[in-house]
């Protein structure tokens, strides 16, 4: 029965709501263009804060803000070698000690063979 009652009637896909007695909110305009020179327009509140990059609807690329600020390069954290990572567990005078100790041992290992 709950079925029938709903017949014909597309939920979600149609607002029920009226524009009756409401003011559209006040808005500004954006113009964002990327390296291929595609101008995107983009309407933001007035009271909005512009992002300075935006992407591009034709090509998906980013946008930079027309007449704004250049963006702040992104920080990028330098790759930890292996090296870097052994300094972070041993000194240098341990590593110093080591292989010292791995050096005698190949000579042992040397010597008995010949």
């Amino acid at each position: 029965m709950g079925e029938r009652s709903l017949r014909g009637s597309r939920l979600g896909s149609v607002s029920y709501e009226t524009e009756r007695n409401t003011a559209p909110i006040d808005r500004q305009y954006a113009e964002y263009r990327c390296e291929q020179n595609h101008i995107v327009t983009v309407p933001f509140a007035d009271d909005a804060e512009l992002p300075d990059t935006w992407e591009c609807k034709y090509d998906g690329s980013a946008a930079k803000l027309v007449g704004g600020a250049e963006p702040a390069p992104k920080k990028v954290k330098p790759p930890r070698t292996h090296w870097d990572m052994l300094l972070e567990r041993r000194s240098e005078a341990d590593l110093e000690e080591v292989l010292a100790e791995r050096l005698d041992v190949l000579k042992t290992r040397r010597t008995k063979v010949s």
